[in-house]
């Protein structure tokens, strides 16, 4: 690579192009190189129960979310309908956003070295989180632990869904490349 690319790259990302991709084939007993974890992307969701009634909420959580990934979150759409919570088929009622490349690692590190330290209460996340794909996902129930967010501009304090979408044979390998990115999990 040039220097001129070699620049652009984000911390993580070239952590984990120099150092953690070898150490990661050596502890997996990895022969291919391709075999070895790889994070794809990351998906930041937030749902928006009271944008049933106004709208104008689901514009305050899609610039909130836009300020902690970023890049602009886009508004997602109901699939079916729901009497008894008065939801109608392609009702705007969350916000989410997809990061890949230079942001994806830019905000696992502001994850890992910012905003987790300042969760309360928190003792580490559930090594448990993964589906049967090796993706890992888990929730921040307040998301103002980003620096990114100003408390006194929010009107209520919202949880926050985050994915990270992982490329891997087995739970075991996602689980190795979260913690050697100092991902803190139990």
């Amino acid at each position: 690579m040039s220097k001129v690319q070699t620049q652009t790259l984000s911390h993580y990302q070239s952590l984990y192009r120099d150092k953690l991709h070898d150490q990661l084939m050596k502890d997996l007993a990895c022969k291919n190189p391709h075999e070895v974890p790889k994070l794809k992307k990351i998906v930041l969701n937030m749902g928006v129960t009271e944008a049933v009634s106004d709208n104008k909420i689901l514009n305050q959580v899609q610039d909130e979310l836009s300020l902690i990934a970023g890049q602009r979150a886009v508004q997602t759409r109901v699939k079916k309908s729901i009497a008894g919570f008065k939801i109608r088929e392609g009702m705007k009622i969350g916000v989410k956003v997809t990061l890949r490349k230079r942001r994806m690692y830019e905000f696992l590190e502001r994850l890992v070295n910012i905003a987790l330290p300042r969760v309360r209460d928190f003792r580490g996340l559930n090594p448990r989180s993964f589906d049967a794909q090796g993706n890992y996902s888990f929730g921040i129930k307040e998301h103002i632990v980003f620096p990114e967010i100003n408390y006194d501009a929010i009107s209520k304090i919202r949880g926050l869904d985050v994915t990270f979408c992982l490329e891997s044979k087995s739970k075991e390998h996602s689980l190795a490349l979260l913690r050697a990115f100092n991902l803190p999990i139990k």
